[in-house]
């Protein structure tokens, strides 16, 4: 009797996960632990006694998204190109937070009397100011870009969490695109048109090559 109330225990706690995940990815941080409750067909009662608090559930329903962001960010550390590692992880990002609002607005700190994802956030900023600077470094990031205009980009993208699923991802790579191309140092050398990367036969943004 004991098993059987364990596996019922179990099974309730993951419908409550992917109710919320669901929720937030759809509808953001304003979705209520009433509504979260209703869509996972369990009680208000069975709810709070797995997840307490909002920010409880939050940040077990985001535990994924978070791993994911932080390995997106160690790839472009790692990246022997610091340029293709800055390139990857704008483009990554923006996919990952395109396919979920309530990520984004939890990491945007939209929210921050449900859920404070301050130190997440800080050590991810320490790891993407690295990037930028091994990308100036190496002479294809414009040197004037710092670590808030990344911000920036990530809240302009925000808007493509309304896109169609079915258009969403070739949507955000478009935009990652069009960014990219206005961050890259321009080219001016012989045979080589300004604003345009080296080696390319159009100005017109385009995905980043990938390894």
């Amino acid at each position: 009797m004991t098993h059987l109330l364990r596996v019922d225990a179990r099974e309730n706690r993951d419908r409550v996960l992917a109710a919320a995940r669901e929720l937030f990815a759809e509808s953001g941080l304003e979705v209520t632990m009433r509504q979260i409750a209703r869509r996972a067909d369990v009680g208000p009662a069975t709810l709070y006694r797995r997840f307490p608090t909002k920010q409880d559930l939050v940040l077990e329903a985001f535990e994924d998204e978070l791993a994911e962001c932080s390995s997106i960010v160690h790839d472009g550390t790692a990246d022997p190109d610091p340029w293709r590692g800055f390139c990857d992880v704008i483009e990554r990002i923006l996919l990952l937070n395109a396919r979920n609002q309530g990520f984004t607005d939890a990491f945007m700190s939209a929210h921050p009397d449900v859920v404070d994802f301050e130190a997440h956030r800080e050590e991810l900023g320490r790891a993407v100011s690295t990037i930028i600077r091994r990308a100036q470094a190496a002479g294809r990031l414009r040197p004037d870009f710092v670590f808030d205009d990344f911000v920036v980009i990530l809240l302009a993208g925000r808007g493509l969490t309304a896109a169609p699923a079915s258009t969403r991802d070739a949507a955000v790579r478009r935009f990652a695109a069009f960014m990219i191309d206005g961050l890259r140092v321009a080219d001016t050398g012989p045979g080589t048109r300004a604003g345009s990367a080296a080696g390319e036969g159009s100005s017109r943004p385009r995905p980043h090559p990938r390894s």
